[in-house]
């Protein structure tokens, strides 16, 4: 049998969509200013009124009952089947073949309309409007809400953590749409993360003898750090493969710009 989770190579020289992307949240900022979601462990999707992308520009196949149910209105959102299910949900949206009863488990979640003139509070409400019309079930708007200040803002974080969640996304209320990363979209976690690429396998000592020690990791501006701590026994004896790219976590950063107290996350899947 095919292997249907292979990766589609037809459009492997697309670029990738023009997509907002999220800053790390800073203290210090007002909460009260912006919309705030629960960020979503999901898969994101890029729908141009006609074909649905992944944030590399990927084309994700999917049924045709469910393109075809969506808008003309251009879409940005995540492929969701709940927390803690991002590696399974993965797999599905990686298949050159959509298998379709795994498509009719998911939910695509809609946080923005990609290119729209208005303020984003306005796009909210049109956005709501827009999936109203569509009347699919598996079409939904990603939930905003408002929080007065700081210490609700970690409360909400912690709620939102204890229920299983990754953490939260603050998109200022008066922001206008535009491509790429600026500070009117934000991220919050109890630990942020990062990807690297392997560059090479350093080798264990002592108990990991024989194994891989640590991954180096190169990050996008070059710079290189060990990472070697977050690892099963069966993922020091099969590591990552050098060119990949993997998730961390980590708790802050040295003066030199590097993480501090990383931890192995996860291989990020091909897009």
């Amino acid at each position: 049998m095919a292997d249907t989770t292979a990766v589609d190579t037809q459009d492997v020289s697309v670029s990738p969509p023009a997509l907002m992307l999220a800053k790390y949240w800073q203290s210090g900022v007002d909460p009260a200013a912006f919309l705030v979601s629960e960020k979503l462990d999901g898969v994101r999707a890029f729908w141009d009124g006609h074909t649905l992308r992944s944030r590399s520009g990927r084309r994700i196949a999917a049924p045709d009952w469910f393109t075809s149910a969506l808008p003309a209105t251009a879409l940005d959102g995540e492929l969701w089947l709940g927390r803690g299910s991002f590696d399974r949900l993965s797999g599905m949206a990686r298949r050159n073949t959509p298998v379709d009863a795994e498509w009719r488990e998911l939910r695509y979640m809609i946080f923005d309309l990609p290119g729209a003139s208005d303020t984003f509070a306005l796009r909210v409400q049109r956005l709501n409007q827009v999936v109203a019309n569509a009347r699919q079930p598996w079409l939904q708007v990603v939930v905003q809400q408002r929080v007065p200040d700081a210490a609700a803002l970690q409360a909400l974080l912690q709620q939102t953590v204890q229920n299983g969640g990754e953490g939260l996304v603050l998109h200022r209320t008066n922001a206008l749409w535009s491509p790429g990363r600026s500070d009117v979209l934000l991220k919050l976690k109890p630990m942020p993360d990062e990807e690297a690429r392997v560059v090479a396998h350093l080798p264990g000592r002592g108990r990991n003898q024989g194994r891989m020690g640590a991954l180096l990791l190169e990050m996008s501006n070059g710079q290189r750090f060990a990472l070697g701590t977050g690892f099963a026994d069966a993922q020091r004896a099969d590591p990552p493969p050098v060119g990949s790219l993997v998730t961390y976590r980590y708790r802050d950063r040295t003066p030199k710009g590097l993480p501090r107290f990383a931890s192995f996350l996860r291989v990020r899947a091909p897009e």
